[in-house]
């Protein structure tokens, strides 16, 4: 066995000549370069000196008080209570920062959503829950009015447009994990085989993106209220004839 000084950037270098491996009438060797442990190890950066849930749920109101395009890296920074250095540190870029907000918004905030759906025994009590929660969600003293996810970059630049597709991807996830449970519910026959899932996720979808809309226009959460018994009651019809579907 021999060795390679190849520098201390790169360490040692140990080659080796492992047995001779047969192949029928032909024989060859295999040479293997390893680094050796004694290589310098690389860099560490110094690890975030702040809470990441912490920054993000600040992060998460800035975003959601100013807008994407709205929100400068200075705005963040004094929210965030960081310095800029540190942000990019941890997080990467604004854009970065701003899909991993998104995400704490849908398990924080936004959770309730889908505890909704997976927490109730039957499909209309799971929407008629999520309608009701959204109505008071939305009206929420503590938080900007409306849903981050709903109404978030419906329109942007040009060189935003990452933002758009991103955030309409979220809401087609929401309004897929609507006809999942719908078609759940057609699967147990609770609701009628007959039922379009598609098209009843969809409208679920657009009354509580509606919803979320009239919150920021300032319709109060009795107002949100009746729209969310309104569409409940569009969701009875659905229901299969007890004793068998029809």
């Amino acid at each position: 066995m021999r060795t390679r000084d190849w520098g201390k950037s790169i360490g040692r270098i140990t080659t080796t000549t492992v047995p001779q491996i047969y192949t029928g009438s032909h024989q060859f060797s295999i040479v293997i370069d390893v680094i050796n442990k004694n290589s310098q190890p690389r860099r560490r950066g110094r690890p975030p000196s702040f809470d990441r849930g912490t920054v993000l749920e600040r992060a998460m109101l800035a975003f959601w008080k100013l807008g994407y395009e709205g929100a400068s890296i200075a705005d963040l920074t004094a929210a965030m209570g960081i310095t800029a250095q540190s942000l990019y540190a941890a997080f990467g870029s604004k854009s970065a920062l701003y899909h991993e907000v998104l995400e704490h918004y849908q398990q924080t905030t936004g959770a309730f959503s889908a505890r909704a759906l997976e927490e109730e025994p039957g499909a209309i009590a799971g929407f008629a829950r999520l309608l009701r929660e959204s109505a008071a969600q939305f009206c929420r003293a503590d938080r900007p009015r409306g849903c981050m996810v709903s109404t978030a970059v419906l329109a942007c630049a040009a060189e935003n447009q990452e933002q758009v597709r991103y955030a309409a991807q979220l809401r087609e996830a929401a309004i897929a994990a609507f006809r999942h449970r719908i078609d759940r519910a057609i699967d147990t026959g609770e609701f009628r085989p007959t039922t379009d899932s598609a098209a009843l996720a969809r409208y679920l979808g657009a009354i509580i993106q509606g919803m979320s809309i009239q919150a920021q226009d300032g319709a109060t959460e009795p107002e949100l209220r009746g729209i969310a018994e309104r569409a409940i009651e569009t969701l009875r019809p659905f229901a299969a004839p007890i004793g068998g579907s029809a």
